[in-house]
């Protein structure tokens, strides 16, 4: 197979090729991508910003001439739909756990042609997630509140479950699978967390702690972390739960 010319509309796309060596398809992305240097160099061109991710230009994306665009997230299927009815083929994933994220990172690199890849790519992820499992022990496990949102407090969903109790957490505020939802503050001041993590869909790391540690009905160290590495169900996730492990004080990891 040939390099296809790819067009992500995801960055947790964008983030999974490059991971897969296959940044250097890509001929177009969103302003929210974070493409690596060597992208487009397959078709001699750096990626053309289509617009944001859920407001492409669907025009630009057209006139790239895509062998496949990738989008993520149930609020991308209605991009993802008119996509189609342009006739663009498209990988749509709605990853819900992190067993789902793993097994994208394989179907992501057969799209693509580079299947290998794939699962080189989730054979180290769930080498790493071994890793931690080993560091974690039978050590007490804390009681975790992680926040996505903060107007109003929503407590993560999806896959945020799974990686606290990968990083050797519990999580009594969301299933795993489950979409993130407002939380009540009283249910949060009974379970009494150990830790409050802090990642604010598309703020990065530019939370000020204090606006929720202030809160009377927050009683722990707040942490706050880069939206990417729990927001994003791509490999960034791993470095998440790798990073969670050194908040929670596993040995290796701090």
């Amino acid at each position: 197979m040939s390099d296809p010319r790819v067009v992500s509309l995801a960055p947790s796309a964008t983030s999974t090729l490059s991971a897969l060596g296959a940044a250097e398809c890509l001929v177009g992305v969103t302003h929210h991508c974070d493409p690596p240097p060597e992208s487009g160099a397959a078709h001699g061109t750096d990626p053309v910003a289509v617009g944001g991710w859920v407001t492409p230009s669907l025009d630009r994306v057209a006139a790239l001439d895509p062998d496949v665009a990738f989008t993520s997230d149930a609020l991308q299927a209605d991009v993802a739909a008119d996509c189609r009815e342009r006739g663009l083929a498209v990988d749509h994933r709605e990853p819900a756990t992190l067993e789902d994220v793993l097994a994208d990172f394989r179907g992501i690199a057969r799209t693509v042609g580079r299947p290998d890849a794939g699962e080189r790519l989730a054979a180290d992820a769930r080498e790493r997630l071994e890793a931690v499992a080993d560091a974690t022990g039978d050590r007490p496990r804390p009681v975790v509140y992680c926040e996505e949102w903060s107007d109003p407090p929503m407590a993560a969903g999806n896959w945020v479950p799974d990686a606290v109790r990968a990083a050797g957490g519990r999580y009594p505020f969301v299933e795993a699978g489950e979409r993130s939802r407002e939380v009540d503050p009283a249910s949060v001041a009974a379970a009494d967390p150990d830790h409050v993590v802090v990642h604010v869909c598309g703020r990065g790391d530019r939370v000020d702690p204090a606006s929720v540690a202030d809160r009377e009905w927050i009683d722990a160290p707040v942490h706050v972390i880069d939206d990417a590495l729990l927001n994003q169900p791509s490999p960034a996730l791993i470095d998440g739960i790798e990073r969670l492990a050194g908040l929670f004080g596993i040995d290796g990891y701090s």
